[in-house]
């Protein structure tokens, strides 16, 4: 149940940084910790105490099976996060050469 308050924690300390900080590099950075955060919960309700792995033989029954489907939900969230972490770093970048500053609160003229 620790375990569960600790994903808890990271999640707050993510969203904290995400909405409370005015760098983009920071706000990024909190989009990561709540993404590691999610998966690691993922994770930890697919777990079982002395569990094997999901691979069945013949003649074998099925017991204290870890679940296979959190770990590949975790697998592809991991692969989709990269890519929008990339490409947030990216927009921050161009921010950066148009307007020479990280902040949000100095960037004044963001037009859509």
């Amino acid at each position: 149940m620790s375990v569960y308050f600790l994903c808890l924690v990271l999640f707050s300390i993510g969203l904290y940084c995400t909405l409370r900080k005015r760098n983009i590099i920071k706000i990024v950075i909190g989009l990561g910790i709540i993404e590691y955060a999610v998966n690691l919960f993922f994770v930890l309700v697919g777990y079982k105490m002395a569990g094997r792995s999901p691979i069945l033989s013949p003649n074998q029954a099925i017991e204290n099976m870890v679940d296979p489907i959190p770990q590949a939900l975790v697998l592809t969230a991991i692969v989709i996060g990269l890519a929008v972490t990339a490409l947030i770093v990216a927009i921050a970048l161009r921010i950066y050469e148009k307007y020479g500053t990280f902040d949000i609160t100095k960037i004044k003229r963001l037009h859509g």
